[in-house]
């Protein structure tokens, strides 16, 4: 079920489009892994994708990075089209600043060989040569909850909280409009998922970034997300406001999905028999 289109002219106090998505479709071999997909994330927003695995989800972040290329659709920032190939280093890299994507595992991320400050030195140095760079990434490490303690560290000698800390901080360092969080907590305890949500909350306040969370976890859609899109098979089924979606679910994978979600007398057989059912 694609979203439907946005009116031509919104009302002055709406939220500007930051992120658009029309019609993307990717294909491997048989297997349609995104089926026109659509939809809108406004300045300051935040979005979540939701679906298992193989539901096209990450896929779809995917194209939105620029990790992969879209067989037909399009992917526009500020009204730019994002699909179209750039020439040049700089155009290149100013398409680089506009969306950057935080993954699941920080550790495989980071090269274990290089410090925390001289990842976002490097960073820096790339995308702003002439900028006051020490300033900047104390200013970062701030931001995210770290110090110059962390600042000197290897990725090995920090846990996977601090780990994803410093994911986050390096790519803010480019300011960008559209942070993608790719199952960004999924790999931390409870606890700590809790810390790095709470995190991404405040810098939302604060910088006004838009999100974009793909995610199987409800409970993070929920805590984060002000929309909602729902993948089945690559195809949106249900989108909406989150709290109107989790609260009163209208196709029946997302009411799936939800059942799915482990409570006091939950039983999983009759989750699977609805799963053959659909």
């Amino acid at each position: 079920m694609p979203e439907a289109a946005a009116p031509a002219a919104p009302p002055e106090d709406s939220p500007r489009t930051v992120l658009q998505v029309v019609g993307l479709r990717r294909t491997y071999g048989s297997v349609q892994a995104v089926d026109d997909v659509s939809f809108r994330l406004a300045e300051g927003g935040s979005l979540g994708i939701v679906g298992e695995s193989g539901s096209g989800k990450t896929t779809t972040a995917r194209i939105v990075v620029g990790l992969e290329r879209a067989d037909a659709g399009r992917v526009l920032v500020h009204g730019q089209d994002r699909t179209r190939a750039q020439r040049g280093r700089a155009a290149r890299l100013a398409r680089a600043r506009e969306v950057q994507m935080v993954f699941q595992d920080p550790f495989l991320s980071l090269d274990p060989r290089t410090t925390v400050g001289a990842v976002l030195r490097e960073t820096l140095r790339l995308h702003f040569p002439d900028g006051d760079h020490p300033r900047r990434i104390a200013e970062l490490l701030e931001q995210v909850g770290l110090g110059s303690r962390e600042a000197g560290a290897l990725p090995r000698q920090l846990s996977g909280g601090q780990r994803q800390r410093v994911a986050i901080a390096r790519a803010l360092a480019v300011e960008p409009s559209v942070l993608v969080l790719d199952e960004a907590v999924a790999a931390l305890d409870v606890s700590v998922q809790a810390q790095i949500l709470n995190l991404l909350s405040d810098i939302r306040e604060q910088t006004g970034i838009g999100y974009l969370f793909i995610t199987h976890d409800l409970g993070v859609v929920r805590c984060v997300t002000d929309q909602v899109i729902v993948m089945r098979h690559g195809a949106i089924v249900e989108a909406g406001a989150t709290a109107e979606v989790l609260a009163r679910p209208q196709h029946p994978y997302t009411r799936l999905l939800l059942d799915s979600v482990p409570r006091p007398g939950w039983d999983p057989r009759g989750i699977a028999a609805a799963r053959r059912a659909l």
